[in-house]
């Protein structure tokens, strides 16, 4: 259930990426296809580095949206629903950021939470910044000439 209502918020993605692929200057499949190109150099060498940069706009609010899922696990697993401390048969459902509100507003253990957060921001911050670190490799800009 969890999974089905997720991905629900997959149309913003797919969105982005739509523009990104009407945002691929067509002369450019038409000179590949003078080329001869077949249908996977065109989306190996024209559609994918033309909107690697979409895909790298993604990925980073990909990693920031899973670390931060807490609504829809909320509303699933609160009271009436269930009894307080539960997420499912053996806490199956209880993601970090579940567990820190639980700390927090329920068993009003304020400082652990804080530490909570302050340990979520640097995992999403690390794991952020080496995406932006390897984006050198393996997004294109086309402005900008090495």
């Amino acid at each position: 259930a969890l999974v089905l209502v997720h991905l629900w918020g997959v149309g913003n993605a797919v969105l982005i990426f739509l523009a990104g692929l009407q945002g691929v200057p067509q002369h450019l499949y038409e000179a590949a296809e003078v080329d001869g190109a077949t249908w996977w150099h065109k989306f190996r060498h024209v559609t994918l580095p033309m909107t690697s940069s979409i895909i790298f706009f993604n990925l980073v609010m990909g990693i920031i949206g899973t670390f931060q899922v807490f609504s829809i696990v909320y509303i699933i697993f609160t009271p009436p629903a269930t009894e307080i401390g539960t997420a499912g048969p053996e806490n199956a459902a209880l993601v970090y950021v579940l567990y820190l509100y639980r700390n927090a507003f329920q068993y009003f253990k304020m400082g652990y939470a804080s530490a909570m957060a302050w340990v979520l921001l640097l995992i999403i911050l690390t794991l952020t910044l080496l995406v932006f670190r390897s984006q050198g490799r393996w997004v294109y800009y086309e402005a900008v000439r090495r």
